[in-house]
């Protein structure tokens, strides 16, 4: 883990998914077959990356916890600008402090557990308004959390 400044506000497109944690398991991996299936990111126009960000907010109780429900928008980095396709959603992650755990490259099946890991930690003033997994074509997967 290493502690980043997010000094401007990441703007994404993409799809959304209402769920939350008890219905996680079920509900996310058919929300990633559908972003893979319908090929989400190339209908994102203007796209600054072809960097997959899938961004967990709206958290109905922001600012203090991840219970209840939340939004996970799957997309794409775009201009604030920038229009949105039919059928899709816009959400900012503001600026902010940000932890960033690492998790292997390539290893999506590493994620879950990496999650788990995060949310045990009680060290972390977690703000619970915008968390992120960045996904680059190396294979690098990133999840940043805001602090």
């Amino acid at each position: 883990m290493y502690m980043e400044p997010l000094t401007q506000a990441i703007h994404v497109v993409g799809i959304e998914l209402r769920t939350s944690n008890l219905e996680a398991m079920q509900t996310i991996p058919p929300h990633w077959q559908r972003f893979s299936a319908e090929g989400v990111l190339g209908q994102i126009t203007g796209r600054l990356s072809d960097e997959v960000y899938a961004v967990y907010t709206h958290f109905e109780n922001a600012g203090s916890n991840n219970q209840g429900l939340y939004s996970l928008v799957i997309g794409a980095a775009v201009p604030a600008s920038a229009c949105v396709p039919p059928g899709m959603v816009r959400v900012v992650v503001p600026a902010s402090k940000r932890a960033v755990f690492a998790v292997e490259p390539g290893r999506q099946d590493l994620v879950g557990p990496k999650w788990m890991e995060i949310w045990a930690r009680t060290d972390l003033p977690k703000t619970y308004i915008a968390e992120f997994e960045r996904y680059s074509p190396d294979g690098t997967i990133q999840i940043s959390i805001g602090l």
